[in-house]
This record gives C-alpha cells, sequence and structure tokens, in this order.
C-alpha cells in the first residue's frame, strides 16, 4: 500500500483578486483548481497546499469572493498581511502603477515574490525590485504565460525540432475591438486607457513580446515603433466620459539576435478577422508555421505550392487548406496554473527558474524604448541588461 503524502500547507497573499486576472486565472483557475486536485505533489512524498490569503482595498468585494469558495483569510491591510510571519509568498495582480512600492514592501518582509507584468512604470523601478530580491535572497518570478499556451508550446516545438531551419521573420497580429464604453460597456477597465494610471497597450503588450520572442527566437537588439490613440475618448464604469491619454494601438518592428526580424501589431482598436485573438507566423528557409493561443499549422518546404500573381483571374487554391495542423502530442493545462506550479516547486524544491524579476525588468525596458522610439520617430537599439 502507497503511504499517504504528507501535506504542505503554503500561505500565499495574493493581491488584486477583485480584478479579473487576478480572480480568473490566478486564483480560481490556478491555485483553487490545484486544491480541487489534492494540491500540488511534489514528488517526494509532499503534496504542496495552496491556501490564499485575499488582499486589496475592496472589503465587500473581498468578503464575496472569500464566501464563494470557503476561504476563511482576507485583509484589507497589506502591512498586516505582510507582518505574518505565517504567509511565505506574495502575488501581485494589481494595477500596474501600485506594484512595484507593494513588491518591494514584500521583499523587504522576506517574502517570496510572484508577480503580473509589468513589474514597474520603468526600467529603473523593474532593476531595483531585481536588486532587491537578489539582496535578499528570496525566490521571484514574473508572470509570462503566454510560453504556456498550447499554440506556442506546440511552436517551441517546431523551433527546437530544427523544422525552420534558418528562421527569417516573424509576424504577429494582436487584439480586438474594446467597446468605448458609451453603446456597449467596455471589456476593459477604464484605467487601461488613461497614461496617468498606468495604462497603454504598449505598457501592457510589450512585456509579453520581449518574452515571448526572446525565449522562442532570439533576444531584442533594436525597436522601431509607432504608438498612437485611435480612439480619443471613452466612457468609464459609471459612463462618464473621459479623454483617452493612453496609446490603444501600436506597431513594433523588432531586430532579433541572429538576423530574423519580427513585425507585431497590438491593438484595441481593430476588428477580428483571424482565427485567434493572437497569432504568430514564422517563415523559415525551410519550413512556416501559424500559431495561435491554442492551433498551430506548419507548412513544410517540400509542400510549399508556387502560388501566380495574376489579378485578372480568381483564385482557383486555398491557401489555409495547404497547411498541415501540428498535432497536440500531450495534454496541455491551463498556461497561468502550468506557471504556478512551476513557481510553487522552485519555492518549495529550489527547482531551476528563470523567469525572474530579471526577466521582468527586460519588458519594462522594452515598453520603454517602444514608446521612447515613437515619441523620436527612429530605430533604437536595446542593450542588455544585468543587474
Amino acid at each position: 500500500m502507497t503511504p499517504k503524502a504528507a501535506r504542505r500547507t503554503v500561505r500565499i497573499a495574493m493581491n488584486g483578486v477583485t480584478g479579473r486576472m487576478g480572480y480568473r486565472q490566478h486564483l480560481v483557475r490556478s491555485l483553487l483548481a490545484l486544491r480541487e486536485e489534492g494540491g500540488l505533489d511534489l514528488g517526494d512524498g509532499t503534496v504542496l497546499w495552496p491556501e490564499p490569503v485575499l488582499v486589496g482595498r475592496r472589503e465587500p468585494a473581498l468578503r464575496a469572493i472569500a464566501e464563494r469558495h470557503g476561504l476563511a483569510h482576507w485583509s484589507t491591510d497589506l502591512d498586516a498581511v505582510l507582518a505574518d510571519d505565517t504567509v511565505e509568498i506574495y502575488f501581485d495582480a494589481q494595477v500596474t502603477s501600485a506594484r512595484q512600492e507593494s513588491l518591494a514592501k514584500a521583499i523587504a518582509a522576506g517574502k517570496h515574490v510572484y508577480t503580473e507584468k509589468p513589474t514597474s512604470t520603468g526600467l529603473s523601478g523593474a532593476l531595483e525590485l531585481a536588486r532587491l530580491a537578489r539582496d535578499a535572497g528570496i525566490k521571484h518570478g514574473v508572470v509570462q504565460d503566454k510560453l504556456f499556451l498550447p499554440g506556442l508550446l506546440k511552436l517551441k516545438r517546431l523551433v527546437d525540432g530544427g523544422f525552420f531551419g534558418r528562421i527569417l521573420s516573424v509576424r504577429g497580429e494582436f487584439g480586438y475591438w474594446v467597446f468605448e464604453g458609451d453603446w456597449q460597456s467596455a471589456q476593459r477597465p477604464s484605467w487601461n486607457y488613461r497614461a496617468e494610471d498606468g495604462g497603454g497597450i504598449v505598457v501592457d503588450m510589450f512585456p509579453h513580446w520581449e518574452y515571448v520572442l526572446h525565449e522562442l527566437f532570439g533576444r531584442v537588439t533594436s525597436v522601431q515603433a509607432l504608438a498612437t490613440t485611435h480612439v480619443p475618448q471613452r466612457w468609464d464604469e459609471g459612463g462618464k466620459p473621459y479623454d483617452a491619454t493612453a496609446d490603444d494601438a501600436a506597431y513594433g518592428i523588432f531586430q532579433l539576435e541572429g538576423g530574423a526580424v519580427a513585425q507585431i501589431n497590438s491593438s484595441w482598436a481593430v476588428r477580428v478577422h483571424r482565427d485567434e485573438l493572437v497569432e504568430f507566423q514564422v517563415d523559415g528557409t525551410e519550413g512556416s508555421a501559424v500559431a495561435g493561443l491554442r492551433t498551430c499549422r506548419a507548412q513544410h518546404r517540400a509542400a510549399t505550392p508556387k502560388p501566380v500573381w495574376n489579378p485578372d483571374l480568381p483564385a482557383t487554391e486555398s491557401f489555409r487548406e495547404q497547411w498541415q495542423e501540428v498535432p497536440d502530442n500531450t495534454a496541455f493545462d491551463n498556461g497561468f496554473k502550468a506557471q504556478w506550479e512551476l513557481f510553487l516547486r522552485h519555492v518549495a524544491l529550489d527547482t531551476p527558474y528563470r523567469w525572474d524579476l530579471l526577466a521582468g525588468a527586460r519588458g519594462v525596458q522594452l515598453a520603454e524604448l517602444g514608446l521612447r522610439s515613437s515619441a523620436e520617430g527612429r530605430r533604437i537599439e536595446v542593450p542588455e541588461i544585468a543587474l
């Protein structure tokens, strides 16, 4: 008979769970999903049991979430939670403008930290957090969820298997129409469209593009971007009009180490004519692939057709049908949950973990340089950063 595994509880302060991402992806679909599975099996006879401690400013919202999910611990006093020695990990999913101060407090209190991105509103702040964490000797991680999406995992399989040969280019399309809020309610909080509150699509999405490009294809060595505000007026959650001072679209060209070029369009003012909300097309000397959130299709060099441009005749080929579906070959879990599991193992077992605050700082750097590129109308080199 297999002996029953010992259960080790890890208490996690979760700041920002009243927001959509913090609640749905990190609390419900990650930590509570782990609890529903009986905890995280560490493989050494121990099961790690996550115990969330909900933190936020809105007491009624915290209480409602706690009651809905049978959670006993919540607080509006972050300092008191951080002073509790039984809390081992601090997680942050607040608005960007509040993140750096709270993370610094958690590091000073000796907590391991795991956080949404961007880690700060500027590179200097992001690097300072990485230095504080290094000097404190705590474990630290930054959410880089898109690396764990089924579509990009399949794409990485192709890259690692040498399918593309020499990679020439990456083309990315991301975005959807975010309603202005007047005749239909917006799908995103209004602060996302106010620069003074830390909003903007460059600040939000360029950190994603940095780690996707870095991990799959190579470090970004230069950026040329055009950021703009296509929709200048929106309506907030109370139906009140406001000026949209943050960029809602960005068009970026990124030079990658090794010579490949990436071009990624990001927009909250575009209507979707794609199979998925984000798609990346990768072209190489030996083959090409198109990956989305869940699917990935490929076309090898030997199976590439020979289109001929003729504007006088209708196309006789169905180009989409000439691509082959990349098989799953495995079961894919929720990407946020998968990264949470890796971070919890890192804390409990000291297993390797590279998505740390320095990696998060690279994303902040790219956003900062992207905005400067747009303001100055020129291509800007992206230097390597280190502590």
